[in-house]
């Protein structure tokens, strides 16, 4: 059993941790399941990356502050 804290804290048992493989600065995922329960993961990229967080840092090296200064004074 947890008590839920003023901040909405709880802390999980050290048994589920070690189950999840939970560490310091774990993320967590909280779901319904389909019979109303609430179901406790241990979330991974690839658990709850969305379509656009899969692409981040895919767009290439990008544009240096010089090149930047040059579009926005209208040098080029």
């Amino acid at each position: 059993m947890s008590t839920v804290t003023v901040k909405g804290q709880v802390t999980i048992p050290k048994a589920v941790r070690d189950h999840l493989g939970l560490k310091p600065g774990s993320q967590m995922r909280f779901r319904r399941a389909t019979d109303g329960s609430i179901v406790l993961e241990a979330a991974t990229k690839t658990a709850h990356a969305g379509r656009f967080e899969r692409l981040r840092g895919h767009a290439g090296k990008g544009l240096s502050t010089d090149e930047i200064m040059a579009l926005t004074r209208g040098d080029t």
